[in-house]
């Protein structure tokens, strides 16, 4: 940054001071507006216009929901109509639950009459079991030779013991 007394300075050597310094000082902006530019790319930099990953872009560069919000609570809304899963005819295992006592008297209820049944199911996925398939090369003797002669087993069944297509 020059100070008053040198701009003089350069006024008073003359025109040709003054077109060097317009020069120099025209060379110092094209330098320092590249290298604005550059900065200002390295900051508009994210995880959409680099190979950075989404994590790198910090919190300020995470995008907003577009979506307006409707004043409404959260969740089902009153008046809407439930929907759950159906209970099914036949489950496979059914387990009652009885009550032995009394809940007001404690009297025993081992020879009581039922007057209803509450019904709840509860449904589970199966664990995966696998499937193994023994394949066995009998062995017959030729009851005129007496030779013995084993079966073959299939081409795809060349271990004693294997994984099949499936498990591969």
């Amino acid at each position: 940054m020059l100070s008053r007394d040198e701009i003089l300075a350069v006024y008073q050597a003359g025109p040709e001071a003054i077109v060097t310094l317009v020069e120099h000082l025209e060379q110092q902006v094209t330098v320092l507006t590249g290298r604005v530019a550059e900065l200002e790319a390295r900051l508009n930099k994210d995880s959409h216009n680099s190979h950075e990953p989404p994590s790198s872009d910090g919190p300020a560069k995470r995008p907003r929901s577009l979506r307006q919000r409707s004043g409404k609570k959260s969740g089902g809304q009153t008046g809407h109509p439930g929907v759950t899963r159906a209970l099914v005819d036949d489950p496979q295992v059914v387990i009652p639950h009885e009550p032995t006592v009394c809940a007001e008297c404690g009297a025993s209820l081992e020879e009581a009459t039922e007057v209803g049944r509450e019904r709840r199911q509860v449904i589970e996925i199966p664990n995966p079991r696998p499937e193994v398939t023994e394949h066995q090369a009998v062995q017959k003797a030729c009851p005129v030779c007496q030779s013995v002669t084993a079966g073959e087993f299939p081409p795809e069944v060349s271990q004693p013991v294997q994984y099949g297509p499936r498990a591969k």
